[in-house]
């Protein structure tokens, strides 16, 4: 058998062993009698694991590069860790009120906090066998040793001693507990050494820990190694564990053992008795830093009495603790990640520009009035679409306001300084800044005030909901009228985000789709209660019913025998009525084809339920993040069919508890580009993974040794169409 015969046959392997523990985990729930019994949902909370059992398979597969696949592993724990923080402590909290009913997937929280345990535990032991017996290895031989400090040279060891002394001992702070001094804080994520101590008078056990510090660099370059050596690495926590007799002389150092704490951030909000939102989330964010551990990882072969002492302190049970074989914090491998050696990671990749905006002179506004545009990001340029759209608005001496909504933005971010620019030079500003996005309250929090100090108008949103629609509106005394130009778009205003984040944007001026964007700018600033919206679909107020209205027309052409199909693409799919409706579609004879990222709660093709659904997902070096809905509508041409891009998944919180927003897409030529994209996606035997009825995902096989997988098709076709000479980032 051939070298990449036997690769397919290994990779095929993995799928199918990832398969069962899926199956077990999703599929059925068990009954009063302890049998099993098949429900039409599957666990939302389950399915997301076996979403990061996909991120975790782009580590495990030899096709992906090297110091990509320890940026997967990064990866894993960075998802686990939010999903630790969020799904898990909402389900502590639900136990903790009391609530033992059945969720839609049959299973109670306990039955479900249990289920994720059972899940979880082979997830680590697997991310830990990937880098001990393969990464590692892996970069050794491509001269990156991560060392362990009795590998060092005996010159190395010195050096490093010498760093930590200089560099690292003055940042420690050791903290000791005994009847005089309490148990200390550990901060939410922050990685520690338990220490015990030994008085050398007395043999009673004494505990302290370690905080290691997070201002400093997690692997630290050892100088002094053996001539061509390679770069020689050592980790922070060796280096301070292998040093702890500096931090407590005179102290027998008799065990020590790494750990690390989660807590909840699922925390309960009461908005309508809030007399200030800006004050409610910066309460918030400060009861999250003390809120209740839920989760202890540690590392392996940890001393009993360490590890009891901590459970009692932190008031946790065995199964809220977690035994990580290998690393502890897969992220801090991120500066490893990093490193310069093109050979062993993704081709780096450049956006290029839209060809509509490759004329660096042309007026962005006679762009735009002259045809609407669209644009796919990283494929195409963030800087040189929304960047300069946004831009050109705050320097256009003939616009007179301009407003926008920020959920996500980046600490840099060049829309902050823009904004400030255009209010400064008398512009109508309006920035909506979303306070309560999951783990930017403090960014937002910071941003809002440097824009309120600068005049901008600062709204909060609404209370109760969340504004998650990405839209910018710039108004425009054009010399035949005041004219809109409006930006929709599926992806958050983050020049980070928008290098590995696939994303959609529509820009235009056709007045039907701008005029609802200021209705929806009232609505958020003014509280409007408009519900006839021409064209949007704009959540809460029309989105889920006109969802559901589209699929039941789909339903009805079926059944007449005229042509019907579905397509969606989003990040996740959970929405009972939504889902209900794709049940009585697919039962009607409608051809459903979806591609959900990540969770998926929906059964596709199961027998007289769901036939004619399939669903996959699509994980590669790019975050699939844009949504796009596709209804045939009977058109003889599926072309002519109705094309819609937006903010929202099909989720109960994205329909009914944000503001989101959704646009057709009505010029022809960018309907055959996105149709052009979803039958390149749905092509993908690279990739794409497809979805099971009992939640299990199968990794397609690729049709020749070199497929490649969507996304650098995409990559390919942006070559052909773009322009490259003005975006100067590059996607590492």
């Amino acid at each position: 058998m051939s070298g990449v015969a036997q690769q397919l046959v290994d990779r095929e392997i993995v799928q199918r062993a990832a398969a069962p523990a899926a199956a077990a985990g999703s599929a059925a729930a068990p009954g009063a009698d302890g049998s099993s019994e098949t429900h039409e949902f599957l666990s939302r909370d389950l399915t997301w694991l076996e979403f990061n059992r996909r991120v975790l398979h782009e580590a495990l597969d030899d096709r992906t590069p090297l110091l990509e696949r320890v940026r997967f592993l990064g990866i894993v724990t960075a998802n686990l860790d939010e999903y630790f923080m969020k799904r898990v402590g909402g389900l502590k909290r639900q136990i903790a009120a009391g609530v033992v009913s059945q969720s839609l997937d049959g299973l109670t929280p306990v039955q479900t906090l249990a289920a994720i345990r059972r899940t979880v535990l082979p997830m680590i032991a697997q991310q830990a066998d990937c880098f001990a017996r393969v990464v590692r290895p892996k970069l050794a031989e491509n001269g990156v040793h991560l060392l362990e400090w009795n590998e060092l040279t005996e010159a190395e060891r010195e050096n490093a001693t010498l760093y930590f002394r200089a560099s690292v001992f003055p940042v420690l702070t050791p903290l000791a507990v005994d009847p005089g001094i309490p148990f200390p804080f550990i901060s939410n994520l922050s990685t520690s050494l338990a220490v015990i101590l030994h008085h050398p008078d007395r043999h009673e056990n004494l505990f302290a820990r370690v905080k290691i510090p997070e201002v400093l660099p997690k692997w630290i370059p050892v100088t002094g190694g053996p001539p061509g050596g390679g770069q020689r690495f050592v980790s922070l926590l060796t280096l301070i564990r292998e040093n702890l007799a500096d931090l407590f002389p005179d102290m027998a150092v008799v065990d020590v053992m790494t750990f690390r704490v989660t807590r909840n951030a699922d925390l309960e909000r009461d908005e309508e008795e809030a007399e200030d939102l800006l004050e409610m989330m910066e309460e918030e964010v400060r009861q999250r830093r003390f809120a209740r551990v839920i989760r202890l990882e540690h590392g392996s072969h940890a001393n009993q009495w360490m590890l009891e002492f901590l459970m009692r302190e932190l008031e946790l049970t065995p199964d809220d603790v977690y035994e990580m074989p290998a690393e502890l914090d897969y992220d801090d491998l991120r500066p490893i990640a990093d490193l310069n050696l093109p050979r062993l990671r993704y081709e780096p990749w450049s956006p290029m520009v839209p060809a509509a905006f490759a004329d660096e002179d042309a007026d962005v506004f006679n762009v735009i009035h002259n045809s609407d545009v669209l644009v796919h990001l990283p494929y195409e340029s963030f800087a040189a679409s929304v960047e300069r759209f946004v831009q050109a608005a705050a320097i256009d001496p003939r616009v007179l306001a301009i407003k926008m909504t920020l959920y996500r933005t980046g600490d840099e971010s060049s829309f902050i300084s823009t904004l400030i620019r255009a209010a400064e030079a008398g512009k109508q500003v309006v920035c909506l800044v979303e306070l309560k996005a999951r783990f930017d309250e403090a960014r937002n929090i910071h941003l809002a005030a440097a824009l309120e100090k600068a005049g901008v108008h600062v709204v909060y949103g609404i209370v109760g909901l969340k504004t998650h629609t990405k839209t910018t509106l710039v108004v425009r005394q054009d010399p035949d009228g005041i004219r809109s130009y409006v930006h929709i778009g599926t992806g958050n205003y983050h020049a980070g985000t928008a290098k590995g984040y696939t994303d959609l944007g529509l820009f235009t001026c056709d007045p039907e789709i701008t005029h609802d964007v200021v209705e929806l700018f009232h609505y958020l600033t003014g509280r409007s209660l408009k519900r006839d919206y021409r064209k949007l679909l704009v959540a809460p107020v029309n989105m889920q019913s006109r969802f559901l209205e589209l699929i039941d027309r789909e339903v009805a052409h079926a059944r007449a025998g005229r042509p019907a199909r579905i397509i969606a693409k989003m990040n996740s799919l959970e929405d009972r009525k939504i889902c209900h409706a794709l049940y009585s579609a697919s039962q009607a004879g409608v051809k459903i084809d979806l591609i959900v990222r990540g969770f998926c709660v929906l059964r596709p093709r199961v027998k007289g339920l769901s036939d004619n659904i399939s669903v996959i997902s699509i994980i590669g070096r790019f975050l699939e993040h844009s949504r796009v809905f596709y209804f045939r509508n009977n058109a003889a041409d599926e072309l002519d069919g109705d094309f819609l891009i937006g903010s929202a998944d099909w989720m109960y919180r994205n329909l009914l508890a944000r503001v989101e927003a959704t646009v057709p897409i009505v010029k022809r030529s960018l309907r055959e580009r996105i149709w052009e994209i979803l039958q390149i996606l749905f092509d993908d035997h690279r990739s794409a993974w497809d979805m099971e009825p009992d939640g299990a995902y199968v990794q397609r096989t690729p049709r020749s040794p070199d497929e490649v997988g969507a996304q650098q098709k995409l990559m390919t076709l942006a070559r052909q169409h773009g322009f490259s000479k003005s975006d100067p980032t590059t996607h590492p």
